[in-house]
């Protein structure tokens, strides 16, 4: 789900899932050597995308300093971040951990 930051509080910081958070940009390779990660890993959890360049804000909140970079928030909380290519299982793992 592409997220504008209307719905950042709803749909991430009041989730009662785990939400993953991809940060990228259309212009950035690793982000879309991702794309297919990011969609096999949406079947089965909530994952929400944040286009660094639309929503600056919602980067520098994080301190997003790379791209692509996933945070994992819990209950409104970051509780795991990763930093580039990251492999399907390591994310699924994480995720399955806060499940």
């Amino acid at each position: 789900m592409l997220l504008e930051e209307f719905r950042w509080k709803s749909e991430v910081l009041e989730s009662t899932e785990p939400v993953l958070v991809d940060f990228w940009a259309t212009w950035c390779p690793p982000c879309r050597a991702m794309n297919p990660v990011i969609a096999a890993l949406a079947a089965d959890y909530k994952v929400c995308k944040v286009n660094v360049d639309k929503h600056q804000e919602l980067a520098r909140r994080y301190q997003i300093s790379s791209i692509p970079a996933l945070l994992l928030f819990k209950q409104g909380e970051v509780v795991a971040r990763f930093n580039g290519v990251t492999s399907e299982n390591t994310l699924r793992n994480e995720l399955q951990r806060w499940r």
